[in-house]
């Protein structure tokens, strides 16, 4: 009998639904994600913090630790890989890091994203030290596409999220009370489309947080997508992950804020170097 129990519970288990994380760089090896549920990877609410298992997400979790204490953020990201890739020094995402570069030099900021991350893990982050003692001005989140998945859960899933991202910005006002937060609306995943009902919920009820003073929202999805959520030709590399092109039209969303609360960018810049991928590949010997 005990047999059978485990045979059912094996298939089971091998039925569960699967998603595409938002990770990096380029695949499950270099930043692998826990066994997937429907809500996440731990069993826990998404407002519940809770961090990531694996050796390479601890260590580099220690890195931007030790990076946020480097001091020099005036402008902090924050998200999953869909955030980290465009700040990165690994050499797969380059011609990201020139437009991270291009779009945000002498602005002071810093790039904390993490691949494959859930809000539950951003929360252990930011609860670990990983926002302690920064102070920006400016806090940028764009996060929840890895609790979405690729399968639609209906309006209880949308809630849960909520609660997740609800609970980031309560600990981004905790830690760094100053600061304006910027919420960016999820952007449109094409690996399932029967997601996109669900990504506009959790939207809508982002706008609803804002107050267009100490958080504000932005939304650039008509810009990268059409009315169905369908994105544009060039916008992603994976239907998920931006190009440059995608990454250039959230910058132009955001600039005008930062401009706004900042002013114009400086000619020297003194946030930390950008970050890389602990198992990350070098880049080819010729380009060193």
């Amino acid at each position: 009998m005990k047999s059978l129990i485990t045979i059912l519970t094996l298939a089971a288990l091998t039925a569960l639904p699967q998603f595409c994380p938002a990770q990096t760089p380029g695949g499950a090896a270099s930043n692998p994600p826990a066994a997937p549920r429907r809500f996440g990877n731990t069993g826990r609410g998404a407002d519940q913090p809770s961090p990531r298992s694996d050796k390479n997400s601890l260590l580099a979790h220690e890195q931007l630790v030790a990076k946020a204490k480097m001091g020099g953020v005036d402008i902090y990201f924050e998200g999953d890989s869909i955030t980290r890739r465009w700040g990165t020094s690994d050499y797969e995402w380059r011609h990201n890091l020139e437009n991270w570069k291009s779009n945000f030099f002498g602005w002071n900021a810093g790039d904390f994203g993490w691949g494959a991350d859930l809000t539950q893990n951003i929360l252990w982050r930011l609860e670990n030290g990983e926002l302690d003692g920064v102070n920006p001005k400016i806090i940028v989140l764009l996060a929840g596409i890895n609790n979405v998945g690729t399968v639609p859960g209906g309006d209880e899933k949308v809630e849960n999220i909520t609660r997740g991202l609800q609970a980031i910005v309560k600990v981004m006002q905790e830690k760094a009370p100053n600061a304006v937060i910027i919420l960016t609306g999820l952007f449109p995943r094409n690996d399932n489309m029967a997601v996109i009902p669900e990504i506009n919920k959790i939207n809508a009820n982002l706008a609803k947080m804002a107050d267009g003073k100490k958080i504000r929202y932005i939304n650039v999805n008509d810009k990268l997508a059409d009315e169905n959520g369908k994105l544009h030709p060039g916008m992603t590399v994976d239907r998920l992950h931006p190009t440059p092109q995608g990454y250039q039209i959230w910058a132009d969303a955001l600039k005008p804020i930062f401009t706004e609360i900042l002013g114009p960018p400086a000619k020297t810049d003194h946030a930390p170097p950008p970050s890389v991928d602990p198992s990350a590949k070098p880049a080819p010997a010729a380009q060193q």
